[in-house]
Parts: structure tokens; C-alpha cells; sequence
């Protein structure tokens, strides 16, 4: 059983600003996912290849995950999530489903809940197809939260160790290294 507090996301960006790279972008919104955390840990930066619709750019993959600082919906943290991905450039109305984005960002796991609404559905229904959020997530959860690796194996049906299309999912960067520049920020949470 995981517990109730605990929270993963993914986040993945593919279509760089003017001002932002794709990491800048994923830094910018970890930094600002942070104050709704404690006790936090990323993944490493995983380059992967589009799913879906495959004439975009490679994406840049990683797992935020943590426990919840304050006592917070899943409905209230995909409204936090949706004001973060505007502040950092995506306008949903505008986009192509699957298509590129500025950044995006999918609650995974929120404890041991299952949500089923039209706009939110936790775990995310497509977990088992995407390498490029098992990877990551099991990467996350391979510091100081292994102790819940088994628990999330579990409760999303996976095997941590067999992961189709894992041969998609290249390492980037290590977290460490995509961490400094906002460590300050990420270590206070």
C-alpha cells in the first residue's frame, strides 16, 4: 500500500521557447511544483521518442515524486498542475492531442487512489505503454524512496525489471547535474 500522500508525476517537454530549452522548462516547473511538496526526489532526464504522433520532436522525460505538504485534492493538484503548465507557455486549446508542448505534466500515482472522471485519471491509464514514464518513475523511486518501489510495482500491475520499449527511453542528463541550478529551491521542499 502506498501511502496517501504520496505522489508521482511525470513531465516531459519536447518544444523548446524562445527563452527555455526543454530542461530549462522541466527545472522552471519543478521548481514551481516544489512548495506543494516535502521531501521530494527527481529522476535523472530521460530523451525519448514520440509515441502517438511521431513527427515531433524527441521529448525530455523525468519523475517528480514526494510527499504533499498540505492536504490537497487530486482535483485541486491537476488545477496547480494546469496553472504551472500555462505559466510556463502551454495553452491546451491551441495544441494537437499528443502533439509538442512546452511542458507537460501527468499525476501518475497519488497514493493508493483510483480517480476515474473525464479529465482525471489516476494511475494514468496509460502507464503500461509508456516506458517513458516507467523508466523514470522507477528511477525516482530507486534513492531514498525504495522502500515504496515494490508497492508502486504492484498497485500499476508492472514489473519493474521487464519494461517494453524500454530501448525508446535514452539517458540525458543525472538528476544531480539537472538539479543544480535549482537546488536551493527543490531542498527547502
Amino acid at each position: 500500500m502506498l501511502p496517501s500522500d504520496f505522489v508521482i508525476l511525470g513531465l516531459g517537454s519536447n518544444r523548446p521557447t524562445e527563452e527555455d530549452s526543454c530542461v530549462d522548462l522541466l527545472r522552471k516547473a519543478c521548481a514551481k511544483l516544489s512548495p506543494l511538496f516535502k521531501n521530494l526526489e527527481l529522476s535523472s532526464i530521460y530523451r525519448t521518442k514520440p509515441m502517438y504522433v511521431e513527427n515531433q520532436n524527441f521529448f525530455h522525460n523525468m519523475a517528480f515524486c514526494g510527499f504533499l505538504s498540505s492536504k490537497i485534492t487530486p482535483d485541486k493538484l491537476l488545477e496547480e498542475i494546469h496553472k504551472i503548465e500555462a505559466s510556463l507557455g502551454r495553452d491546451r486549446s491551441r495544441e494537437i492531442r499528443n502533439g509538442p508542448r512546452t511542458i507537460d505534466i501527468d499525476i501518475e500515482l497519488y497514493g493508493s487512489e483510483m480517480v476515474e472522471q473525464a479529465d482525471l485519471q489516476i494511475p494514468h491509464p496509460r502507464i503500461q505503454e509508456r516506458a517513458f514514464v516507467q523508466v523514470p518513475l522507477f528511477d525516482a523511486l530507486s534513492g531514498k524512496f525504495k522502500y515504496l518501489r515494490t508497492a508502486a510495482s504492484t498497485f500499476l500491475g508492472i514489473e519493474q525489471n521487464r519494461i517494453p520499449g524500454s530501448s525508446d527511453v535514452e539517458f540525458f542528463m543525472d538528476a544531480a547535474s539537472f538539479m543544480m541550478p535549482i537546488k536551493n529551491i527543490v531542498e527547502k521542499n
